[in-house]
């Protein structure tokens, strides 16, 4: 009884943590999720390890960090081969079934190789992120000339919403008076309403498509990844939403003319992306904040049927229900569009995690203040399902001892997060090769560091500078030449960490005696004469060496030179 069986696994697109009631919004309440909140444990201090949607997402899938599964952007695929949660869990008897986005990019000259058909159950697996899909839909751009996911588009038209993309033209545009379409991909249109129904845009029809699979699931315990495209961009919401807010409801925007002083040099590249020039053009956010915070309302209407849906069909006190972000969004902030950078609004996400397990009474309603990361979530499910822990293959740590309010004598001191920024424009600025156009941050809950290829470092200091406005990563104090330096080389121990050699455990080296081990298969390396073999044979046992005939004969005369009591030893 209160056991989980089941993993509700929910994940929003460009969700700010301070855009949740539970997270401080003054205006933008969220009460289904801060009933949530009220059953569960949120995480204050939580960490994606990526500012940008593909990386970010494939580090919670996979449970290892960015240089570990290498899908640096959006469009870079992880390696076929790549273990995920779908991957770790079914060998468990676990479903891992996929319900919305992934972002992900199959890796087909890697299925090719290896002569994997894409469309097998092998390759569709590796194709969705170790997920069986039941319903992928990731949208689309309306100018690519396809449509999103087709199952959403033949919905769409079967309930009598035509035309050659009714994503882009129903669900992501608005229409005035006079029947002119405006896309909703145009900043200056996300205050007007969606010409779609709120019943028929995607947070709802998504919704059902989860609710679908719950009721056909079955007996056998599964995890469903339910993704929902918003409230990333378009920020076009569907009346009653659309007219709920108003600028005024918006939290004021974090920036300063300081920052714009003598900027770093990356930084002063991404300021003049173009999405950043937009929004920090007078008005713009404006625009966009009525739409973007309709859209997670909806999200938090959405999640409430779902919660009651999950207790009409008897299955909420065995279903553990984790709700999270794979980024935020700068919108404005610290003159900057989208999340290419490391300021909070983006890397700190909201998590919050019911766990019926009678252990987690303990912290129903509880804050947690400890530093966690997106890699946490498969090393925790994996937990949750008994599985044996992986630290050669997952980087993250299981968070279900904070769940059941225990404080691990060794919990991690710092996050990091890592981007790419090779296939943007302020790469082609800056005049930076591919390979030197990464970054990495290092944070310990009180000093943010990030590290550039040739250029100098940037600093900040959330405990006397929260908003992250002053960069002290070219300040001559000692003070903070001594916080670089320690946070550098934090970041050095990070990187030396060995975390490909992932298909041998740890404990299976610690198990096998050093001896054991040159002796492999017969090969005996350094041993003089047949009596040091049987001196050594007191200490070890080899395993395969009787397989050489050469050696044969004297393990056989060694069978008889050792003590009944050395031969239980060896055993």
């Amino acid at each position: 009884m209160g056991q989980v069986k089941n993993i509700l696994f929910i994940m929003c697109d460009q969700l700010r943590a301070d855009h949740l009631s539970c997270y401080g919004h003054p205006k933008l309440h969220t009460p289904n999720l801060d009933a949530l909140a009220a059953r569960g444990v949120v995480f204050d201090r939580a960490y994606v390890q990526s500012p940008v949607c593909g990386p970010s997402r494939m580090s919670y899938y996979t449970g290892r960090y960015v240089n570990c599964h290498g899908a640096s952007w959006n469009f870079v695929p992880i390696r076929a081969g790549e273990m995920t949660l779908g991957d770790h869990l079914r060998p468990l008897g676990v479903r891992s079934v996929l319900v919305g986005k992934t972002h992900m990019r199959a890796d087909l000259s890697g299925m090719s190789r290896m002569g994997i058909d894409p469309h097998s159950q092998v390759g569709v697996r590796i194709a969705e992120c170790g997920f069986d899909p039941y319903e992928r839909d990731d949208g689309i751009h309306p100018y690519s000339g396809h449509d999103p996911d087709p199952a959403y588009s033949d919905y769409l038209r079967a309930q009598g919403f035509g035309g050659d993309n009714p994503w882009e033209e129903w669900a992501n545009s608005a229409e005035d008076e006079d029947g002119t379409l405006h896309s909703g991909w145009f900043l200056k249109y996300s205050n007007r309403a969606a010409r779609i129904p709120a019943e028929h845009s995607e947070t709802p029809y998504i919704t059902r498509r989860a609710m679908d699979f719950i009721r056909e699931a079955g007996s056998q315990p599964w995890v469903l990844h339910l993704s929902y495209i918003k409230p990333h961009w378009p920020y076009l919401a569907p009346e009653p939403y659309a007219s709920m807010y108003s600028a005024a409801d918006a939290l004021p925007v974090v920036r300063s003319e300081e920052e714009r002083h003598d900027p770093h040099p990356v930084y002063a590249a991404m300021m003049e992306h173009r999405v950043s020039r937009t929004f920090s053009e007078p008005g713009v956010r404006e625009a966009v904040m009525p739409g973007y915070m309709a859209l997670i309302k909806q999200i938090d209407d959405e999640l409430g049927k779902l919660f009651a849906f999950l207790d009409e069909q008897g299955v909420s006190d065995r279903t553990m229900i984790v709700f999270c972000a794979d980024h935020g969004d700068y919108l404005g902030d610290h003159w900057l569009g989208e999340k290419d950078l490391f300021h909070e609004p983006v890397i700190r996400t909201p998590l919050i995690i019911h766990d019926p397990d009678p252990r987690a009474d303990a912290t129903r309603g509880s804050r947690c203040s400890q530093l966690v990361e997106a890699i946490d979530l498969a090393p925790t499910f994996l937990d949750v399902y008994g599985g044996t822990a992986l630290p050669h293959i997952l980087d993250g740590l299981s968070l279900r001892p904070l769940l059941f309010g225990q404080q691990p004598a060794e919990w991690r001191q710092h996050v990091v997060c890592e981007y790419d920024f090779s296939f943007q424009d302020s790469r082609i600025a800056l005049a930076v090769k591919p390979r030197d156009a990464w970054m990495r941050m290092i944070f310990d809950g009180r000093w943010k560091y990030v590290l550039f290829e040739n250029f100098r470092p940037m600093l900040f200091d959330l405990q006397s500078d929260p908003q992250e406005l002053h960069d002290l990563g070219a300040s001559q104090a000692a003070e903070h030449a001594t916080v670089r330096a320690r946070l550098h080389e934090a970041l050095f121990k990070w990187a030396r960490q060995p975390r490909q050699r992932a298909t041998v455990a740890d404990g299976t080296i610690e198990s096998i005696q050093v001896q054991e081990r040159i002796s492999e298969g017969g090969i005996l390396i350094g041993y003089w004469d047949e009596d040091d073999l049987a001196q050594a044979r007191a200490r070890f046992k080899p395993r395969f060496a009787a397989t050489n005939p050469l050696v044969k004969p004297t393990l056989d005369r060694l069978t008889f030179s050792s003590t009944p009591e050395q031969e239980q030893d060896h055993a």
